[in-house]
């Protein structure tokens, strides 16, 4: 039986597929008010051709315009790669109270893998929960990195 955290974690796995789907890096996001989804995201990076789209700020902007404030307070973040410096920001600036993430990411990971913006005396820290369908989540991101590479691959070798 799935547990709540696993439910959304879900959610924000479908999103990344999609993402995967359309030439982007599958992540996947989700914010949670009350017990439901009220907003998705996921990256699009390469079709928006701005660094400012990855999955969580989308969802953190559709939130605020769907609860009508910038305040998130009362609201959790799925989202299926631990996040960058600038999605850490935007949690803690949007004021959400509890992240859950999947995979961590040794690269940009900003909540505790390479760095761990919430451990700094900023105004608000999210209580942070990791590893929720880690297992899933890698492998998304590994299947696509992994097709990617192919297909730079056979582009190389062809005339």
């Amino acid at each position: 039986m799935d547990t709540r955290d696993e439910t959304y974690m879900r959610a924000a796995l479908e999103l990344a597929r999609q993402a995967a789907l359309e030439g982007e890096v599958p992540v996947g996001a989700v914010v949670v008010y009350e017990g439901r989804i009220v907003s998705t995201g996921r990256n699009r990076r390469e079709t928006g051709k701005n660094a400012l789209c990855h999955a969580e700020l989308e969802a953190i902007d559709g939130a605020c315009r769907a609860l009508g404030g910038w305040r998130l307070w009362q609201c959790e973040l799925y989202v299926t790669l631990e996040p960058c410096p600038m999605c850490a920001g935007a949690i803690i600036n949007a004021r959400i109270p509890r992240l859950v993430y999947g995979a961590g990411d040794r690269k940009a990971g900003s909540c505790g893998s390479v760095v761990n913006l919430f451990a700094l005396p900023y105004n608000h820290a999210p209580q942070v929960v990791r590893g929720v369908l880690e297992e899933a989540c890698a492998a998304e991101l590994s299947s696509f990195f992994k097709e990617l590479r192919a297909k730079r691959k056979q582009q190389t070798r062809e005339p």
